[in-house]
């Protein structure tokens, strides 16, 4: 049956997947930028981490931004835009003089950040409302199923000759890029809504407001996972081997089942949804909390992972479903904006309060992903939202 809906997907939507696949593993070039400006471009660890936090700036700012040029000039064209322009960056990277390392990392932060709120725009108008929830979940199987494979194969690569690393990542980019453009559909163009100012729309939209608020939260402490629980892994006497198999069994965990979950909860409201998820985020959290050792950790990212599973498909495909006509890239990009804020705040919060406070850091984190998953239950019980076949945005050809 599940694999039956997704023959049922438009082929040229199945076709982007395929892309976003080999994209995904061959997205190596910044999984080891910090090691590849030391270890060949001799630079200190403090000058890569700052040329690292240019590329997180860079992020942010694609991220906010690409949704614009998305509803302004169509999802297709900003998609092969960013991905052609993704793919400049790593090329010039191994050939940028070491005074224009840090300006071309904001660049490849612009241009990556860009093309996800397109993407992601580009699932979701494909879909009836009904199925966008698994359609998103469909693609976030593609990308980590290409993470996956793209980590080990980068890291031999680097091993023979560390600029491959760029050129890889340019290629599969290029790859991507040639399918959106042979298989997606012409923009169909919008008039209504789209000349209206998105942040006077959303700031007006309490609803979207407060689901773009709670996913700031938690993504600050789901992502503790990735800034400070190797720390407290090491510190219980954990090897870093241990930590590695935890990541990667919970990628295949959300290749193996994400959208088949999302396909059974289709017909559940989507901020209910999502408030469970945050709640199992806050109980894997608790459990790092109160149980700090290899066997714990296991326990907490089974967890954690079936709370992400619920909460950011869903909350994807829910802001998305929020937006006005003319208007699903720029909400996107709000969204993926807020869904990544974590990178930002968890490792200077989470870093700050494991080293004062260690055994207060999970606690709050989960008492944080807990309430937010109440007051999103809380709030749209007084004023519930519609079910999927309900949603405002009406799916179009693939603007």
């Amino acid at each position: 049956m599940y694999w039956r809906r997704i023959a049922d997907l438009p082929t040229w939507l199945k076709a982007v997947m395929v892309g976003q696949l080999v994209s995904s593993a061959g997205a190596l070039a910044w999984i080891y930028l910090t090691l590849y400006l030391v270890e060949d471009r001799g630079m200190s660890a403090q000058q890569a981490g700052f040329a690292a936090a240019a590329y997180g700036v860079g992020l942010l700012g694609g991220n906010l931004g690409g949704g614009w040029f998305g509803d302004r000039f169509g999802l297709r064209t900003a998609a092969v835009a960013s991905q052609l322009l993704w793919a400049a960056s790593c090329i010039a990277m191994p050939f940028a003089p070491g005074a224009t390392i840090a300006a071309v990392a904001v660049c490849a932060g612009l241009f990556g950040g860009a093309g996800r709120p397109n993407m992601s725009a580009l699932v979701a108008t494909a879909l009836p409302p009904d199925r966008r929830r698994e359609g998103i979940a469909l693609s976030r199987t593609a990308s980590n199923a290409g993470f996956t494979i793209g980590p080990p194969l980068g890291g031999l690569l680097a091993a023979y000759n560390f600029s491959l690393v760029f050129v890889i990542d340019a290629a599969t980019s290029l790859i991507l890029a040639a399918i959106v453009w042979r298989w997606v559909p012409p923009a169909r163009r919008t008039a209504t809504a789209s000349t209206a100012g998105v942040w006077k729309t959303v700031l007006a939209d309490r609803p979207v407001l407060l689901v773009l608020a709670t996913i700031v939260i938690v993504d600050t402490v789901y992502r503790q996972i990735f800034a400070t629980m190797p720390l407290l892994l090491r510190d219980a006497g954990t090897p870093a081997v241990a930590y590695g198999v935890l990541i990667g069994v919970s990628s295949a965990v959300i290749v193996l089942c994400e959208a088949p979950l999302a396909v059974r909860l289709r017909g559940h409201r989507a901020t209910r949804v999502i408030a469970v998820g945050f709640a199992l985020v806050g109980a894997g959290l608790a459990i790092l909390g109160i149980w700090p050792a290899l066997a714990g950790a296991t326990l907490a990212i089974v967890v954690i992972t079936a709370g992400e599973m619920l909460y950011k498909p869903t909350a994807t495909a829910h802001v998305a479903d929020a937006a006005p006509e003319g208007m699903v890239g720029r909400y996107s990009s709000l969204y993926a904006a807020a869904s990544i804020s974590g990178m930002f705040l968890a490792p200077a919060l989470g870093g700050s309060a494991y080293q004062h406070a260690p055994q207060l850091l999970y606690p709050i984190a989960a008492a944080l992903a807990l309430a937010a998953g109440a007051v999103l239950l809380v709030t749209r019980a007084a004023a519930p939202d519609a079910l999927p076949t309900e949603s405002k945005a009406q799916p179009s050809s693939a603007s």
